[in-house]
């Protein structure tokens, strides 16, 4: 008799939790398919106000409107120049040619 009162309980919850998933599938299916209205504010879906990152913004809070990142193409030649000149002026170099003479 305990056995069969172990099945039912177990066949309601299973039950009980597969409509609950049912229900929620269907909750997010029709939440995704919901379009935001473009009005002149700007606000997420959720309706609170959305805010940019302050890194993005200039001294008078309004958002920038420039590359972040510039990126220039330098050749071979010229990184190698770049690198060797950093090599030679630090301290370590003078100290490596001190010791080769």
């Amino acid at each position: 008799m305990l056995h069969l009162l172990y099945i039912l309980a177990f066949t309601v919850i299973a039950f009980l939790t597969i409509n609950n998933l049912i229900r929620s599938l269907i909750t997010v299916s029709m939440d995704s398919q919901k379009r935001p209205a473009k009005s002149g504010n700007s606000y997420n879906p959720y309706g609170y106000p959305m805010t940019s990152h302050p890194e993005l913004l200039d001294e008078t809070g309004q958002p920038i409107n420039e590359p972040l990142l510039v990126i220039r193409s330098l050749t071979v030649e010229d990184a190698r120049q770049q690198l060797d000149a950093i090599y030679n002026s630090s301290p370590s170099a003078t100290k490596e040619q001190d010791e080769e003479i």
